[in-house]
């Protein structure tokens, strides 16, 4: 047969089946069961697929960042003319990996371009199975924080099964590693084939309160980290107090950082200044890691640049939509460096804001919402006009925001549908900037769908959630 055999063919027609009847039922995206089936059915259905695509794989992963340095790098790659296969929508587990390969091929598993690379976004316990599976040329580690406790454990967990990653690569991939991280630095220490580091720290002066850090002691000697400054939890310039191992000097690094309206403007060593129309500086490591990768894969200058200039936020991530007048910034906060990231860029802005706090405690999210104590909702307190709670843990939402000095809610809402009539009824011209869990946000994204909302990013209506 053309493609592994009946199994496998019988796998493929299977996902392509789900995927249309998905579509054409308007019941999402097609971006999970398809490859659900077809690994059911041919458990190497993902190694087949992939090993046809002449330009390899490019795997990212990490605890934050992971869909939009995905998002950055395939901009980069469509400027140089490059053939991607990606699994845009972040459904980063294997089966999203399955979904986006069979859509990729034509009914005989032949892919459509065979000079395609596979840019895939992957979990971090979804990174052995995918580097078995697809044999990466390069793989990108963009940081490492406490998300989910209850389904990763703590982050030397996550550390570990990626140090058991490492024999699975082929020995020339490269490794991106974020020298700001020593937990991702660490990785190094397992690996004797070609790393590039990138790094903002030479950008980013130390955060007032960088919130607490994961990244305490040293692996190779048991000494504590010292820090020169933290921007982040334990992001920034960092020493082992007992074998003075440091953060590498970096081939990719920013110099400076221009925040603007629009978004910023790096200053990166080799390229000049560059247009970022994403807010947020944690954008700014997002964009060196796929400016890193784009350097491991020889893309050229212009098309780096032409890339970021082009890039416009993920569902989710910093996106504006507008629901019948109503303005609304979407930000997956799912761990407490991310939420208080996106707390910091709420507060470098003018004037006072209006936020909301929708919290979920399914298994996607992490049962135990214990997280969001360590969260620093208490920087916002006094610019806070208006806020309100919704999710399924609500109430204990409404109680964090309360002990953070924050106005009582104007609605606490479990369901999205009451949830977006709370913020309806109350109109005003500043948007509402809505912090989320990740299975809020797909709820959220479901009733934004049926509401006709338009995303003001593309300026079409929001799709329904993926599935």
């Amino acid at each position: 047969m053309a493609f592994g055999g009946p199994r496998l063919l019988l796998a493929l027609w299977v996902a392509r089946a789900a995927a249309a009847l998905s579509s054409g039922l308007r019941r999402g995206g097609a971006t999970a069961l398809p490859g659900l089936l077809a690994e059911r059915i041919a458990p190497v259905f993902v190694a087949s697929l992939g090993g046809r695509l002449e330009g390899g794989a490019v795997l990212i992963t990490g605890t934050n960042g992971k869909t939009t340095t995905a998002r950055l790098l395939a901009g980069m790659l469509d400027a140089a003319g490059r053939p991607a296969v990606h699994n845009r929508e972040g459904s980063n587990l294997t089966r999203g990996i399955a979904s986006a390969l069979a859509a990729a091929c034509d009914w005989r598993g032949r892919p459509r371009d065979r000079r395609a690379l596979a840019l895939m976004e992957t979990d971090e316990a979804t990174l052995p199975a995918a580097a078995r599976a697809l044999r990466p040329r390069a793989v990108a580690f963009t940081n490492l924080f406490r998300d989910q406790l209850d389904r990763y454990g703590e982050v030397d967990g996550v550390a570990a099964r990626w140090r058991q990653t490492l024999p699975l690569l082929p020995p020339t991939a490269t490794l991106v590693l974020n020298a700001d991280d020593p937990s991702v630095a660490e990785l190094a220490l397992d690996w004797s084939g070609p790393v590039h580091w990138y790094s903002l720290a030479g950008a980013r002066a130390s955060a007032s309160s960088p919130g607490p850090a994961d990244a305490r002691w040293c692996r190779a000697c048991g000494g504590a980290y010292r820090y020169e400054s933290r921007y982040a939890a334990h992001l920034g310039r960092w020493r082992c107090s007992g074998c003075g191992r440091d953060g590498p000097v970096p081939e990719t690094s920013a110099t400076a950082i221009e925040t603007r309206p629009d978004g910023l403007v790096l200053t990166v060593p080799g390229l000049g200044e560059l247009d970022l129309p994403l807010g947020g500086l944690y954008n700014a490591g997002n964009a060196l890691a796929a400016i890193a990768l784009a350097r491991v894969l020889d893309l050229h200058a212009a098309d780096v640049r032409a890339g970021l200039a082009a890039a416009r936020p993920a569902f989710g991530r910093g996106e504006f939509v507008d629901l019948g007048g109503r303005r609304l910034r979407l930000l997956l906060c799912k761990n407490p460096a991310g939420a208080s990231e996106a707390l910091r860029l709420v507060e470098d802005e003018d004037g006072d804001a209006e936020v909301a706090f929708v919290l979920n405690d399914r298994f996607a999210d992490g049962r135990d919402v214990s997280w969001i104590w360590d969260v620093d909702f208490e920087r916002l307190a006094g610019r806070v006009q208006r806020c309100w709670a919704g999710g399924g843990r609500a109430g204990d939402a409404a109680l964090r925001l309360r002990y953070a000095g924050w106005p009582a809610p104007a609605a606490t809402a479990g369901s999205p549908a009451a949830f977006l009539d709370a913020l309806a009824g109350l109109p005003s011209d500043r948007p509402v900037t809505v912090l989320l869990t990740y299975t809020a946000l797909l709820d959220l994204r479901a009733e934004l769908s049926r509401r006709g909302a338009v995303s003001e990013s593309s300026g079409t209506r929001i799709p329904a959630a993926t599935s």
